[in-house]
């Protein structure tokens, strides 16, 4: 049934910006609607290639929208440095209630608190200007976990595991257009983002994390961390937003410490259109979500619903290209690719690269714990290229050599418009 909800958190996107500023020019909207607590403009999908068009376009987008009264990602004046973090990094870290609704003008807009649902830039437009949205609630399928996690696997394996375990019990893909419902409640805000991130290459329509008490504070104290940090960036205005975020998350610390309002749970008497059961024992391989480009079915090409396992490749695949970044890594991946580099060297006495490697962190927050923990060091140690930002690329790698870049902040490979894999190759993402 359709509702019309209040919302929390607007997000709007670099790409899409643009018409959304033309919606809300078109409403006569001049100022973002009082109820709505925090709205943000990205700069993540322009942030690898800042071309002609980009430079033209961007920062009359970051002006209209900051007069409008969104945080930008890029300052008009000039007087905080650019962050292209990935958009929904970053509403991800603005959502600091687990009540919260979030509208983002990007597809991939599901956080593992609050519910999330992304929307065109008409829907954008309205939930800034009216602070409220009317969409179609579609079924539930409730997603749980038995067993134990083997500690050589990975949280990605697990993500992969349920999209395998789903089809082979349903035959079908029941996470289509539905919410999915995930009790992962023992994982910090970043790790389950991972889960609910990937409901959207699903084509899920939305995902709610059920967290523990403990679990969910902590994931608070980091988002007011991160808030903090774009504060003294500069980058809160003179409603003072992001601080109202800080005190919001601080009350929303004390409910959940005194029990007055405890973390959002499904209530006794749910319904759900299916439930499953993810069993962590049987995951004891990486796995692979493979685009079968030449399976017969031309309908069948492209999409998450080959899952395989590592060993059915026989080490017979040849990799082109590696990637690791974009919004759906968190800082532990990172932390992983420099501990592995640094184990290659120690036992081989070098690294060395057979095909090129492109690492972009999602958000310049975790570049900087990074570098305080010393992974960056490592990054930077075995890296050939390292991004700049005062001379970001004009135009897009289409040609790489066998070593690793370390990118600029943004959705990078992602988005075709950014960087692109040589026509052909084979790419390991």
């Amino acid at each position: 049934s359709d509702v019309r909800v209040k919302v929390n958190i607007v997000g709007s996107q670099d790409t899409t910006g643009l018409m959304t500023s033309q919606e809300l020019e078109a409403m006569a909207a001049t100022v973002i609607s009082p109820t709505v607590d925090a709205a943000y403009q990205s700069g993540c999908h322009t942030a690898s290639v800042w071309d002609k068009k980009a430079q033209a376009n961007i920062p009359k987008l970051m002006s209209f929208m900051q007069g409008f009264g969104l945080i930008t990602a890029r300052d008009p004046k000039d007087g905080y440095h650019a962050m292209t973090d990935v958009i929904h990094k970053v509403l991800n870290d603005l959502t600091v209630d687990d009540w919260d609704i979030i509208i983002g003008g990007d597809s991939h807009t599901r956080m593992s608190k609050g519910v999330a649902f992304g929307a065109d830039s008409g829907t954008v437009a309205l939930a800034l200007a009216t602070g409220e949205a009317t969409m179609p609630i579609p079924d539930s399928v409730k997603v749980t976990f038995q067993g134990t996690l083997k500690p050589y696997m990975d949280f990605r394996d697990v993500v992969h595991a349920t999209q395998s375990q789903m089809l082979k019990k349903f035959g079908e893909n029941v996470f289509q257009g539905r919410v999915i419902e995930v009790h992962i409640g023992t994982l910090p805000a970043d790790q389950a983002f991972t889960f609910t991130d990937w409901t959207a290459e699903m084509k899920a329509k939305a995902s709610i994390c059920i967290s523990q008490p403990d679990t969910l504070i902590e994931s608070l104290e980091i988002a007011k961390s991160r808030i903090q940090i774009m504060i003294d960036k500069g980058m809160d205005n003179e409603g003072q937003v992001l601080q109202g975020l800080i005190d919001k998350a601080d009350k929303r610390i004390a409910e959940i410490q005194c029990g007055e309002k405890p973390p959002l749970a499904p209530d006794a008497t749910a319904k759900y259109r299916a439930e499953m059961v993810v069993d962590l024992d049987l995951i004891d391989e990486p796995m692979i979500a493979d685009p079968d480009v030449n399976n017969e079915d031309v309908s069948k090409r492209y999409t998450h619903d080959v899952i395989r396992e590592l060993s059915y490749y026989e080490g017979s695949k040849t990799v082109d290209l590696g990637f690791v970044g974009s919004c759906m890594v968190h800082k532990g991946d990172l932390k992983i690719v420099a501990k592995m580099l640094k184990n290659i060297e120690q036992a081989q006495g070098k690294v060395e690269f057979h095909a090129p490697l492109v690492v972009a962190a999602p958000t310049y927050n975790i570049i900087d714990e990074l570098k305080e923990e010393g992974d960056w060091d490592i990054l930077q140690k075995y890296s050939g290229f390292e991004f700049n930002d005062n001379a970001p690329k004009t135009a897009a790698r289409t040609e790489y050599q066998n070593m690793m870049y370390l990118e600029r902040p943004g959705c990078n490979l992602c988005m075709g418009n950014q960087e692109k894999a040589e026509k052909g190759d084979t790419v390991m993402a």
